[in-house]
């Protein structure tokens, strides 16, 4: 018995050894500002309570929910606006081949969603879809933005239809890339780390451990065109998952459960929608875009050949491009805002 007592204990100092070990600490939010937070990046002070709370219960509780947003505002102030909202575990770096080839001709903003990037984990820690939609709501209303395109990728494409649900009298164009927000069947072999974040236990401990090799694993699931998969992007990568907070916000996002609010309104999206889509997509199937484009009347879908889940990464010129065609020949309609008096949260 005591050897049994003795080998237990063994193995329970190798697994406390390991985790010592090979164990990421946090990265301080400063340090990180100070290596991504280049021009055009600026911080904006917004107020982001949790969803569902009114101006007056944040008041009555003192509350305070003042939230540095992180964001990218360029291209010329008088042009048409596009605003732009990243994936899941991304940031708004995704978006830089698409406002390099987009900015001459119009205003692109592009922000850091709560839980990711440089804003980070959000004093409310309000991490579902309903405040991430709240969240941009914050940030164009802070921009002054009244009327402009929107787009997203992955989550974002739900946080964007989800938007366009409520505000259809702010959007132009609607933009769907590889998008969530309708059920689809998880692919056959998703990367490891969503798998991971999925598991209570396992997800909070691998968390704290998050090797670099996950974080690339995941990102050359993601992708087709693996040459774009560079050190450096890994590393981005890599290095925003440490930031101090976000590890923990991601296992609250990824503990939340499903949110069918796009799908039960999506008869509310009648302005004009491009769907970009990547065949080779192993996070959201190829099949999904279907159901979008049956689901939103008149809306046009682009498949790529040989692309992954972020187009606007892997044929960046080819995307943009479609981009500015559809803005420029698709004329913007007025639709008036749908009975959706109180959001479902």
């Amino acid at each position: 018995m005591n050897k049994i007592l003795i080998g237990i204990v063994a193995v329970l100092a190798a697994l406390a050894g390991a985790f010592f070990f090979f164990s990421q600490p946090a990265i301080p939010r400063a340090d990180l500002e100070a290596k991504y937070a280049t021009a055009p990046s600026q911080f904006i002070t917004i107020n982001y309570p949790p969803h569902g709370m009114l101006k007056a219960d944040v008041t009555a509780t003192g509350a305070q929910y003042d939230t540095r947003a992180h964001i990218r505002d360029v291209g010329p102030r008088d042009a048409p606006a596009i605003v732009l909202i990243h994936g899941s575990n991304a940031s708004l770096f995704t978006w830089e081949p698409w406002v390099k080839r987009l900015s001459g001709k119009y205003r692109v903003v592009t922000l850091d969603l709560p839980g990711h990037g440089l804003t980070g984990a959000v004093p409310s820690a309000d991490y579902s879809q309903a405040g991430m939609t709240d969240f941009v709501k914050k940030v164009v209303d802070k921009l002054e933005l009244n009327r402009f395109a929107l787009g997203g990728n992955s989550m974002g494409g739900g946080v964007v239809a989800r938007f366009a649900e409520i505000y259809p009298g702010k959007i132009t164009h609607l933009i769907l890339v590889d998008a969530g927000g309708l059920p689809w069947k998880e692919a056959n072999d998703p990367p490891l780390a969503f798998k991971i974040a999925r598991m209570p236990v396992i997800g909070d401990l691998m968390s704290r451990l998050l090797p670099r090799s996950i974080v690339k694993e995941g990102l050359i699931k993601a992708t087709s065109n693996h040459r774009i998969v560079t050190r450096q992007m890994v590393d981005q990568y890599w290095d925003f998952a440490r930031m101090k907070g976000t590890r923990e916000a991601t296992m609250q996002r990824f503990a939340l459960p499903w949110d069918n609010f796009v799908q039960r309104n999506i008869d509310h999206l009648r302005m004009p929608t491009l769907i970009l889509w990547g065949d080779h997509d192993n996070l959201i199937p190829v099949a999904t875009a279907s159901q979008w484009q049956k689901a939103i009347p008149d809306s046009k879908l682009i498949i790529y050949k040989n692309v992954g889940h972020i187009p606007m990464e892997e044929v960046a010129d080819q995307s943009a491009g479609d981009v500015d065609a559809f803005l420029s020949t698709t004329a913007a309609q007025a639709i008036a805002p749908p009975q959706i008096a109180t959001p479902a949260r």
